[in-house]
Order: structure tokens, then sequence, then C-alpha cells
């Protein structure tokens, strides 16, 4: 993330909370499956992505540049 200037080394990974959905017009999981919590009136869409932990960088960048693609049409559509 960095080559793209983007500063993540604080963050960490966190499970999705009520209070995230409940603000949320459309909550993106990726993977979560039946543990995520649901709200109705939301729209939710699951992004099945590996999980990049372990792979090399180049698979890691396709990873990030995918997920900037459907960001991008997300926020089109």
């Amino acid at each position: 993330m960095r080559e793209i200037d983007v500063d993540i080394s604080d963050r960490k990974p966190k499970p999705i909370t009520d209070e995230d959905v409940a603000w949320a017009d459309v909550v993106v999981t990726m993977g979560c499956g039946d543990a995520c919590p649901v709200l109705p009136g939301k729209k939710y869409v699951d992004w099945n992505l590996v999980d990049p932990a372990g792979l090399c960088l180049e698979e890691v960048r396709e990873i990030r540049d995918d997920i900037a693609r459907r960001v991008t049409e997300l926020a089109r559509d």
C-alpha cells in the first residue's frame, strides 16, 4: 500500500460490528460468510478474495489492484 501512498501501518483486521453495518449504505465482505452481522435494508456484497497472508508481493499487488477496481465499479453503480 505504501507504493500507492496509503499508510496502513497502524491498521489491524477487525470483525464487522452491528455499529459498522448500521451507518453503511453498502456492506462489502471478503469471504465473511455467516459470521458477519446482517441488518435488513442494507445492500451486501461478498468479494470472495484470496487471503494475501503468505503470498508473494506480486500476488498481493494483484489482489490490491482487484479491490481497487471493484471499489471503483461499486462507487459507479
